[in-house]
């Protein structure tokens, strides 16, 4: 970094949690083990807002693999609704239809409805929840979001939704299969899932 002139950018200090009254709920299962050996094995999902304009929201949804830190799928919209969560699942089982992980995310009124439920127990998916106002329950996501802005979104004010977006969608793209990480045996997530499957 020193030879390339390159400099840190420090994070913001996320909101508080807001409470929220479950139709369900599941225990904490993941308990902070956030090391898995295969793809597939466990998930996380969030939602984060980030804003646009003068007064303009959107909403990013994701879900990372423990495995290799990879975005399996993300949804970008307008609201944060039922919609935007569990077209970010659809995604992800459509096109990891094998995968039965276990599936972490916080208590988000979407995560605990009866119907999301009965998407995870349709996939064949283990739910597991963090506790109340334990953000770190889910650390890794966190983690994600953390990234995502300080080294895109924070970087850069962005006038319409569609800027936002792209912007989003170029970094996913880069995050997954451009950018090296000392934990992963200094791999790109993907470079480091298929390194797991030869080593399997």
């Amino acid at each position: 970094m020193r030879i390339l002139h390159l400099k840190s950018v420090c994070r913001r200090r996320r909101r508080n949690y807001v409470k929220s009254t479950p139709e369900v709920t599941a225990e904490n299962i993941l308990n902070r083990e956030f090391h898995a050996e295969r793809f597939g094995e466990k998930w996380l999902t969030d939602v984060t807002e980030m804003k646009y304009g003068a007064s303009g929201k959107a909403y990013l949804s994701a879900i990372l693999d423990l495995s290799d830190k990879s975005i399996v799928s993300f949804v970008v919209g307008h609201s944060n609704n039922n919609a935007l969560v569990f077209e970010t699942f659809d995604i992800a089982h459509e096109n990891h239809p094998d995968a039965k992980p276990l599936f972490h995310s916080d208590r988000g009124y979407q995560y605990t409805s009866k119907y999301f439920r009965k998407k995870l127990n349709k996939a064949g998916m283990t739910q597991s929840m963090s506790r109340v106002s334990r953000c770190i329950d889910n650390g890794p996501m966190e983690a994600f979001w953390g990234m995502l802005k300080s080294e895109m979104y924070y970087l850069k004010k962005f006038q319409t939704y569609e800027e936002l977006k792209e912007a989003i969608s170029d970094y996913i793209d880069y995050y997954n299969n451009h950018r090296y990480q000392k934990r992963l045996n200094c791999m790109t997530p993907i470079e480091y899932r298929n390194y797991l499957k030869d080593a399997a």
